[in-house]
């Protein structure tokens, strides 16, 4: 089945729920909570739910380009948060993963750590090649933009080429194909079973990779209207500029997703969905049953607050 989501346009929009795989599992997000479910060693599946903080909830959250930076956290805080549970179950044999809090200077430096990697591999790492290239080509400055972001560009695809050939990563990709493929099925109002959603695109407009994508190509535009500058000068706009440039990037990706339905957007989305098949697998049954279990899970944690509240 290649269907994209269904567009709600009579009714109220559809709610945008998220989610990441994780070690052999999937975390999956709402408005008001999120779960994680995970195949432990003993084939149980162990699932945690929490409620998100009420900033999901806020102005904050509503505001266009603010409402990108919560769309980092989520990347960083949520995603590292989910990780660190899996990782705890697959360790544990099978206990229920300890307490899935990530906190305090540890989990702090270790997002720090892992941003400073990401800039000086996807960012700074182009930005002094192309600038390398300037100097002994004597490019002109717009030219110069354009080998920035073809580097950049180049070592993405690259770095998901050659990390989606180990087995570990293998399956976590497959764990990726089961969240897209449920998030499908529910928003095509399909039943929410391994065999329904298997019918479903191993791509997702919305997913963290078009997210990435759409980062990189922005930035080529925005990087290219601050002129030439001195290497050092280059390097920090690009860190400093980063905030902007993913909120851009977070507002487009939703203006595609909420007008999927047209026939210009989904040109404009399909290298985004293109580029997913490096960081998708095709999920069995049991990955597929995880994946339902994390969404159910974080359905049931959303209804029991709302109830509350």
């Amino acid at each position: 089945m290649n269907t994209l989501p269904r567009t709600n346009a009579a009714a109220e929009p559809l709610p945008f729920y998220g989610g990441q795989a994780v070690i052999e599992g999937v975390m999956m997000r709402g408005r008001r909570a999120m779960a994680i479910a995970v195949r432990a060693p003993d084939q149980r599946i162990i699932i945690h739910t929490q409620p998100l903080n009420p900033i999901y909830r806020s102005a904050f959250s509503r505001t266009p380009f603010l409402r990108g930076l919560l769309g980092l956290w989520d990347a960083l805080g949520l995603g590292w948060q989910s990780l660190n549970f899996s990782a705890n179950v697959a360790a544990s044999n099978g206990a229920d993963g300890g307490d899935a809090k990530f906190e305090g200077p540890l989990a702090w430096g270790t997002i720090a750590l892992t941003v400073l990697f990401a800039v000086a591999l996807f960012s700074v790492g182009p930005t002094a090649a192309a600038y390398w290239t300037e100097t002994v080509l004597g490019l002109t400055f717009p030219a110069v933009a354009l080998v920035e972001g073809s580097i950049q560009l180049a070592v993405l695809i690259g770095y998901l080429w050659a990390i989606g050939r180990m087995a570990e990563i293998r399956r976590v990709f497959g764990y990726h194909g089961a969240e897209h493929q449920t998030i499908h099925a529910f928003e095509a109002g399909a039943e929410l079973t391994p065999a329904s959603a298997a019918r479903f695109p191993l791509e997702h407009p919305r997913c963290g990779t078009a997210f990435i994508l759409n980062v990189a190509v922005l930035s080529i535009f925005l990087f290219a209207l601050l002129g030439p500058l001195p290497l050092g000068a280059r390097i920090l706009s690009r860190f400093l500029l980063i905030p902007l440039v993913a909120a851009l990037a977070f507002e487009y990706q939703r203006f595609t997703a909420r007008h999927i339905g047209h026939p210009l957007v989904r040109a404009l989305i399909a290298p985004s969905l293109a580029l997913q098949r490096l960081t998708t697998r095709r999920p069995d049954e049991q990955m597929l049953e995880v994946a339902i279990a994390a969404f159910k899970a974080m359905q049931a944690q959303e209804a029991g607050i709302q109830t509350v509240g």
